[in-house]
This record gives C-alpha cells, structure tokens and sequence, in this order.
C-alpha cells in the first residue's frame, strides 16, 4: 500500500501539534498512524485512497457507520442551516431527554455535556456533592476520561497519578481496586465506607480488550455501595445504546445505578456526553442545586439532532439484531480461527463489541470443545476460565507489543482498519455487511 500522502501529512503535524496528532491514542500505530479523507458505509479511505474494512467506528460512536440514513442526514442539514448555536434551550434537547428518560430506566432526568470526559467528571462532583463525601472508588485499567480523579494507577493502600499535572493529593482520595474482585471492594468500604462518594465502573471494561463482569459482580458493586450509603455509577461511555440495545449494558445485566454516564452513540457521531440518574440526585446540579455543571455548546442542537435521530432510526430498524448477528459471526469465527492458530489467545466482546486478546497461557487445544462460543463470558465450566483476562492487569500480561507491532500492520496490509493497540475495543455497526465479516477473518487467519 502506498502511504506517501499520510506520511507527508503526519510530518506537517509533527510541526503543529503534540506528536502530530490531537489524541494521544490515534499515535499508537508506529511509524505513524494513516490519515483517513472520508468514510464509506463500514470503510474508511485514507489520504492515499487505500480503502479498509473499518471496525473502529470513531472509537464507538457510529452505530449506524458512516453513511447515515436520510433521516438522520436531513436533520443534521437542518439544524446547521438553522444557525449554529444559540446559548438557550431548543426543544430538541428535551426530545432526546425524553428518548433517553423512556428507555433506560434508571434514568430519571438527564443533563447533556460535550464529552465522555465532561460527563465522568462532572458525575463524579455530583457524587461528592450529593453525598458530602470525598473518595471514588474505580476499576484498576477502567477508563473514565482524562480527568484527575480518574487518572490514578496504584492500588486503595497507594494510589498515584498516573499523568504529569495530576496533585497526588487528588490521587489520595481515589482507591483503585481490580476489576471482578469483591473481596478488595469489601476492603476498601471496611477502611473507607464512611468517606466513600461513590463506586464507578465500566459494566464491561471496554479500554482494556474487553473484560467481561464475573457472573453477580456488578450486582455486588449495586448491593455494598447501598450497604454503605454510597452511590453506584455505572460508566456506559461505551456500552451505552450499544449493549442491552436501547435499554444499554445495565438492562442487560440487570442492574440499576444512581448515575449513568453516557457519550459516543447518544451524540450520533457528534461530541456529546450526558449524565443520567434518579431525579432526586441529578437536580443536584446547578440551577436546581448546589453542584455548579454548566457548559456554552452542551446541548447542541447538530449533535442532540444527531443523537436522537440515530437512536430513533435504531428503534424503528433491525439496526441491533444486524449489529449484534454480526458482532456474534466475527467472534465465533474468531474463536474458530483461534482455536486452531493460537489456542493460548482469548476472543472477547459482546453484542456489536469484539476482540482477540494475545493471552500468553491457555488450555490445550484438544480440551477446547466446550469453551464460551462468541467470546468469554467468566464461565467457570469452560476451559479457558483459569487463563482468560479477569481484569486490567490480566490483559496487561498479555502480548501487547506483538499485537500492535506486527499484527495490527499485518491487518492492515489487507486492508482491514483495527483499534489503534491491544487494549482500545473494536465495533460492528449497522454498515457493515457479511463480506466484511468474511473478508475480515480470512485476514485474522492469514496474520496470525
């Protein structure tokens, strides 16, 4: 594949821009990342016209690919026409609200920001505000945005920044646990349950390969942050209108939180957060309270267009049972491909989401006939329960340096476009098409 255009583009950001690009993510890929020029239903073409195969998706947002149906389209055209922003209510902020307020049912009331980040943060303060409490509990490897209570490595006994600018006097107030491990939570609310705001969690880690909750887990974060007067945030960033539909992860596991975060699909591919959650805790935020929350582009009408029509488009099509038959062929063929290849690896993911995880140890390849089918699922029957990631550090452990040196290039060599390293996740979306999914693994078997 020639490269020349997006080599000569990434030089002239290197002069420009921090390591030439505006996400650190996006330079993972060495000697430099490729520059895409448009999108194409579910593939990309980049600055050189190579055309790939695109299981990025914007990192998560495009459920419905790159082509937006005619409805989602002309809204867009619509609102823009109409002038850019106004700094006062539209109504077509209240019509995604109601939209959301009917079909997750932990939500109460919802207020819309501009990013994952500003709706974790912003979560976060409520749940100090609201409790009077000063510690978080999260997930060791879950994501929650570049935000400093969250950018914290270590564990409860010695949490640390893990960025430059991060006050360790920050870091203190929030206890890093691994994720899937009751027994650390109980210790740290024993040591902290009277200090503890709240507990947030990825239902799925979705920054770290895709780690899926052992069976009751989430409902033990729901049952001790209710023993210790704490609140349970449930960080849907990702899996939010992706898993469990439109009533997301938490109607498909069965959980209720206080406060859910969301971002990516609910902006249809336009920069969008929100934080949703019983009326009594989110009229916490200013004016109705005393937690100040404010914002000049939250609620952008382009974006709360976008948002509400990509989900109605989606409640109206088989835009789930596409997306998750699809998600659900790629990880049983994966799992096929990997059995015989590389029976030490681990196929994760659920519904629209999947990955390979390069686990260094496994069972024997003989004794794989009654492992998870379509990705792992903490199956205690399964052969590959002792060895599959349970947490950040398990994927950690995994072989993170030949995923991203040699086979993420290998893949994109025949033209197939994966997450940027071993860790960020990967999307179907409603574009996609069963050639794709084809196409897609006989590549997996030719580069692994």
């Amino acid at each position: 594949m020639n490269d020349e255009h997006s080599r000569t583009l990434y030089d002239r950001a290197l002069s420009v821009m921090p390591g030439g690009v505006n996400s650190a993510v996006r330079a993972a890929i060495e000697p430099y990342p490729f520059f895409v020029q448009k999108g194409d239903g579910g593939h990309v073409i980049d600055a050189d016209g190579n055309r790939y195969v695109d299981w990025v998706m914007g990192l998560g947002p495009l459920l419905l690919g790159h082509d937006l149906p005619e409805a989602v389209t002309a809204a867009i055209q619509q609102r823009a026409s109409e002038g850019p922003m106004y700094g006062t209510p539209t109504e077509v902020e209240v019509d995604l609200a109601e939209f959301v307020v009917r079909h997750v049912p932990s939500v109460e009331k919802i207020r819309f920001v501009n990013s994952g980040t500003e709706a974790t943060t912003s979560a976060v303060r409520l749940a100090r505000g609201y409790t009077g409490r000063n510690k978080i509990v999260v997930m060791q490897g879950g994501y929650h945005g570049a935000q400093e209570s969250t950018l914290v490595e270590g564990d409860a006994d010695d949490p640390k920044p893990s960025s430059a600018g991060v006050p360790q006097s920050f870091a203190e107030h929030t206890l890093p646990v691994p994720f899937n491990d009751e027994d650390a939570v109980r210790e740290v609310f024993e040591e902290h349950g009277d200090d503890i705001a709240a507990v947030m969690s990825e239902p799925i880690l979705g920054n770290y390969g895709i780690v899926y909750p052992e069976d009751g887990y989430l409902e033990f974060l729901r049952e001790i942050t209710d023993e210790y007067g704490a609140l349970f945030i449930l960080d849907e960033v990702i899996t939010g209108f992706r898993v469990g539909g439109l009533g997301c992860a938490q109607s498909e596991f069965g959980v209720t939180p206080d406060i859910t975060t969301f971002g990516k699909i609910v902006g249809g591919g336009f920069p969008v957060g929100a934080i949703g959650g019983r009326a009594e805790i989110i009229e916490q935020f200013a004016p109705s309270g005393d937690v100040f929350q404010a914002g000049t582009f939250s609620g952008h009408p382009v974006t709360m267009a976008a948002g509400l029509e990509t989900l109605r488009f989606a409640a109206e099509n088989d835009v789930y049972d596409h997306v998750d038959r699809l998600g659900d062929r790629l990880r049983s063929g994966l799992t096929d491909i990997v059995a015989d290849q590389a029976p030490e690896y681990t196929v994760v993911g659920t519904d629209s989401m999947f990955k390979v995880i390069f686990t260094r140890d496994g069972p024997g390849a003989g004794s794989l006939e009654e492992q998870c089918t379509s990705g792992c699922r903490q199956d205690p029957t399964c052969p590959r329960y002792d060895y599959c990631p349970k947490n950040a550090g398990d994927v950690t452990r995994a072989e993170t340096d030949r995923w991203r040196r040699l086979f993420w290039g290998r893949m994109k060599e025949q033209g197939i476009f994966l997450s940027q390293n071993q860790f960020e996740c990967q999307f179907v979306s409603y574009a996609h098409t069963d050639e794709d999914v084809e196409e897609t693994l006989e590549a997996y078997k030719e580069a692994l």
